[in-house]
């Protein structure tokens, strides 16, 4: 019989599946965080008698040796709903438990008791905070309004979890006991402090695999030609700073080190394995770095989520494992990680060559590619301070690396070499804070976006529109990825778009211009010193260029009409650079590409240092590569612009529908009514209609409304035709209505809308989709075939800010019309933009809300100069995707 323990289900609900999370810790390991289970009791008994007496006094008000069964049973028992319960756990033993009751006797808004106890060792690492987030995210769920604890006064560690989170905190005395109340609802502050934990830990996270104070290779081999034995010999032959292990279970020495058969065996602690063993064998390996305490796995191993359904089943269940244990995971199929700084010298990689000491983070997914890309990287002389290749990206992913790098003092330009963006939201979001400091350079490989029919090549037009919206550089190869690089790595960034050529050859010269010109440079004609130039020549010129106010940056080409030396022409372009430190020198010097010796100024240990000047093959790559940086440098400069919520949102309204028409399992489109009633609780207001079914209501609709009317047929193959087959415009008088009617319900054999006529505009359209990659995207442009054939739309990611929503509309190369004037031509008044920029933050705003609109349609929309009517609007409604990017700390 179970204790007397009124209100506590005797068979309690299965636990809440979402509820279950693997979470960093604030020392970057993992924990795992689940609903308690009545299944749970012996380990909790176990727990609690761990606890130190001083523990047990602060969470119990009292010594408390041992939980009673009753209140063992309780603790265990819970509804999820009324009563909660959570746990971290690390393997198999219990590191923290909280738990929130509902007060079902306190008047007013709905309060629940929260509390929580973290076992002594393990005090300091942030668990408290978890729990706390976890709880509130529970509640919140629950309609759980605040939340209230008793805290001891001198229990100063709790009372610090609940300042600290971000809550708005009211306190009472009562004698050595503190009341604490406080609100649960997730305000902007409560954000950030979660926001800002979560940097912490995962940059925390990734710098303990960057920085292991030991390593074990398992699979290691004499033999460089297989995997263990080529990282092997990178970790020895790179100085690595720490002791270096191999594993192998037949030999008790590999390259002169002494052997262990497993990691097991291994005397010392280990932080870092680098496993090469066959995926068949990776269970038994595993089991071995777990029951080691290792904390973190770099897997070289392929064979796994790339081969199939079964291998991504087996990757999953290896990082599940890996993070039950607190360990991290880089791959499969990985390529390795380094670091280059000297107090470390990690090469755990497969790269035969790995570039010198630089200031440029490197996160590459591919694994094949990772070696060719080093090596290229090391032929143009481009230092790098830390490099990540993920391979399968099972776990560690780009979003870590860019927390890492974020606050990492010894990288100022970050590298990404990416396939897919994991969790799109938080991408974006981390994406945007760094790229404000540190430049982002990417190469999205992936072709995995969303395509909507009529409209070519989406997924480039969402990535090149999309990156620009974060700040990113985006470029479409690693040759322009490394040539944006080595002019972020060494010189400054262009103050404006006006660009200088100086050269000896008209003909290159020429080109550099043209290039520019193409990419939205402003550039005269070039600085021709002719063929006979001298050092002296590029001197005097370089060091005009760089000193003219009206010059942003300057492009040098030198290119000797006959071999000769060319020292005393790069000592000269070196030294007119440095007339002006303020303004980016690029060169094509001898058709060269990287960082040449002669162009170099190096520092301490011959590192490279900001003010060499790169060099490019060709002169078109020079300007394209200064183009992107010029937009990166216009994009940072611009204030930072706040989400934007305009006013008169009926969000409760809306999201009570939206419960009510949904269907749990499949998506679908609302009616047309029901879109435009859902659309309305946003000030999303449709062009009055009425659903006609005869031909006398639709007289009587357009009474209603008042001539003149439109009359359209509904229904699929009618919508959003070119040649108006389903339309019947400017009907003034009953029987035109009432010929239109019979016409449109003949041929499409549905009912009919009746619309009243809107102020004749420019037809725009407004659709928001999910795109795989990204999430939820908006999409602009005018209306027309044309349009649609040429593929002009622009994209932004949701929220957005006020400034997105104005950019969005002066963005399409068709915008020009909306302002009533084209190359100088009027062509008509100019619309008011202003509306349909408010038309955008609305949609932003709903999407937002409700993360079960799956798709939105408003088009055609008519932008006049009085404003921006909808004259439809569509729906698509379905299951909420994920969205742990915006709850509590999670690692997905």
């Amino acid at each position: 019989m179970p204790p007397d323990t009124p209100g506590t289900p005797l068979n309690p609900p299965p636990p809440p599946q979402h509820w279950f999370a693997d979470v960093l810790a604030s020392d970057g390991r993992v924990v795992r965080l689940r609903p308690i289970t009545p299944d749970d009791a012996e380990q909790l008994e176990r727990f609690h008698e761990r606890l130190s007496d001083r523990t047990r006094y602060l969470r119990y008000f009292g010594p408390y040796p041992r939980m009673t069964p009753k209140d063992l049973y309780r603790t265990t028992h819970v509804d999820y709903v009324d009563r909660v319960g959570l746990v971290i756990e690390l393997g198999e033993d219990i590191l923290a438990v909280g738990r929130y009751e509902f007060l079902a006797d306190r008047p007013g808004p709905r309060a629940a008791e929260v509390a929580f106890v973290v076992a002594d060792e393990h005090q300091g690492r942030g668990l408290g905070s978890i729990l706390l987030e976890h709880l509130n995210g529970a509640a919140a769920e629950n309609d759980i309004e605040s939340f209230v604890a008793e805290v001891l006064a001198e229990n100063n560690g709790m009372v610090t979890v609940f300042r600290d989170a971000g809550y708005q905190v009211q306190r009472s005395r009562d004698g050595s006991v503190l009341h604490l109340e406080f609100a649960i609802d997730p305000t902007e502050a409560l954000q950030s402090v979660r926001d800002s934990r979560e940097r912490a830990s995962e940059a925390r996270s990734v710098g303990n695999l960057l920085a292991p104070r030991s390593v074990a290779v398992i699979g290691a081999t004499p033999a460089t030609s297989r995997v263990g034995g080529a990282v092997l010999a990178n970790l020895l032959s790179g100085a690595y700073q720490g002791p270096v292990f191999p594993v192998n279970r037949t030999r008790t020495a590999v390259r002169g080190v002494r052997a262990y058969p497993t990691v097991r065996d291994i005397p010392d602690e280990v932080d870092l394995a680098v496993i090469a063993v066959p995926a068949a064998e990776i269970g038994s390996v595993l089991d071995d770095c777990m029951a080691k305490g290792v904390k973190g796995l770099v897997v070289l191993t392929a064979g796994f989520s790339e081969t199939g359904p079964r291998g991504y089943a087996a990757e999953r269940d290896l990082v599940n494992a890996a993070r039950a244990h607190g360990m991290r995971v880089v791959g499969p199929s990985a390529l390795g990680i380094a670091n280059t700084d000297p107090a470390v010298a990690l090469n755990a990689t497969l790269a035969p060559v790995l570039p010198g000491r630089g200031r440029i983070g490197f996160f590459c997914q591919s694994g094949p590619l990772g070696a060719a890309i080093l090596g290229e990287a090391a032929a143009r002389q481009l230092g790098l301070s830390t490099f990540v290749s993920a391979g399968n990206r099972a776990d560690v992913s780009g979003n870590d690396l860019l927390q890492y790098w974020d606050n990492d003092p010894d990288t100022d330009v970050v590298l990404l070499y990416l396939e897919t963006f994991g969790n799109p939201r938080k991408f974006s979001r981390i994406a945007r804070r760094v790229a404000r400091t540190k430049p982002i350079v990417a190469v999205n490989s992936g072709r995995n976006s969303a395509r909507v029919e009529g409209e070519p090549d989406l997924d480039r037009s969402l990535v090149r529109n999309l990156f620009a919206q974060a700040g990113i550089i985006q470029v479409d190869s690693i040759t322009e990825l490394f040539d944006c690089a080595m002019l972020l790595a060494y010189q400054p960034l262009p103050a404006g778009p006006r660009l200088a050529v100086i050269g000896n050859s008209a003909a290159l010269s020429w080109l550099a211009v043209d290039a520019a010109r193409g990419e939205g440079l402003e550039v005269g004609e070039p600085i021709d010193l002719g063929p006979q130039a001298s050092p002296s020549d590029y001197l005097a010129a370089v060091a005009a260029a760089v000193i003219d106010p009206i010059v942003d940056a300057v492009i040098v080409i030198y290119s000797p009409p006959v071999p000769m030396a060319v020292a005393s022409f790069a000592e000269a372009i070196l030294s007119g650079a440095r007339s002006g430190p303020e303004t980016p020198v690029l060169t094509t010097f001898v058709a060269d590409q990287g960082m040449p010796n002669l162009l170099a100024t190096r520092g301490p240990g011959g590192i490279l240092e900001r003010g060499s000047i790169p060099s490019f093959g060709d002169p078109e790559r020079a300007a394209r590569a200064l183009a992107r940086v010029r937009r990166y440098a216009d994009w940072r400069t611009r204030p930072i612009s706040p989400i934007s919520r305009p006013e008169g949102l009926g969000t409760a309204r809306a999201r009570e529908l939206v419960a009510e028409w949904m269907s749990p399992e499949v998506d679908h489109w609302l009616s047309d009514l029901q879109a435009a009633e859902l659309l309305g609780c946003y000030g999303i207001r449709i062009e009055e209609f009425r659903e006609v079914k005869d031909a006398e209501s639709a007289v009587a609709a357009a009474e209603e409304l008042g001539f003149p009317v439109a009359a359209k047929a509904t229904g699929e193959m009618w919508r959003n035709r070119p040649d108006l087959t389903g339309v019947r415009l400017d009907l003034w008088r009953p029987d035109a209505v009432r010929r239109a009617y019979t016409d449109l319900a003949e041929i499409s054999g549905n009912p009919v809308h009746i619309q009243r006529m809107a102020t004749k505009g420019v037809g725009c359209t407004f659709r928001v989709q999910d795109d795989p990659s990204f999430g939820s995207v908006i999409g602009f442009g005018l209306s027309g075939t044309i349009i649609d054939l040429l593929g002009d739309r622009v994209y932004r990611a949701l929220p957005l800010t006020e400034a997105e929503s104005a950019e969005l509309i002066d963005a399409p190369r068709a915008a020009p019309l909306l302002s009533g004037t084209v190359r100088g031509r009027d062509i008509g008044k100019p619309v008011d933009r202003g509306a349909l920029a408010e038309l955008a933050q609305r949609i932003s705003a709903l999407c937002d809300d409700l993360p079960e609109v799956r798709e939105l349609q408003c088009e055609p929309v008519l932008a006049s100069p009085e404003g921006a009517a909808v004259l439809y609007g569509r729906v698509r409604i379905g299951p909420e995707p994920n969205r742990f990017d915006i709850g509590p700390r999670r690692m997905v």
